[in-house]
């Protein structure tokens, strides 16, 4: 039986997170892990990585090294990684990545391109 890889993030590990009230439209570009509760309209860069929970809401195209989902994801996500969806995450949009795991529930209403890591390209912009 495969070993199944995705991993919960407990939010006191983090240095950034961006609450439930949060909402933004335009470019989020960061270093660290960061985990997103609110609303975020636009593009989303890093090279690290980048946490979606349940009750967060994007309107955006995402490049990360591993992108976890919970939530709701309308947009292209690209990750030199991995992208997890979790149960109840729903992504409307294309997806690129070398490693994609899915958990029952989890929905994608789109295409998957995967590429080796180094195929993947640099996702800093």
């Amino acid at each position: 039986m495969a070993e199944l890889r995705v991993r919960t993030i407990d939010e006191s590990e983090l240095t950034t997170v961006l609450a439930e009230d949060f909402e933004f439209d335009g470019t989020v570009e960061f270093i660290d892990p960061l985990l997103v509760k609110g609303k975020l309209a636009g593009e989303v860069r890093s090279q690290s990585e980048f946490y979606i929970s349940a009750s967060a809401q994007l309107q955006a195209n995402v490049a990360a090294s591993r992108i976890s989902v919970k939530g709701r994801v309308t947009g292209d996500l690209v990750a030199t990684e991995r992208i997890e969806l979790f149960d109840g995450a729903t992504i409307t949009g294309n997806i690129t990545t070398p490693d994609l795991i899915v958990q029952s529930g989890g929905v994608l209403q789109g295409t998957c391109t995967m590429l080796p890591s180094e195929a993947a390209g640099d996702v800093s912009g």
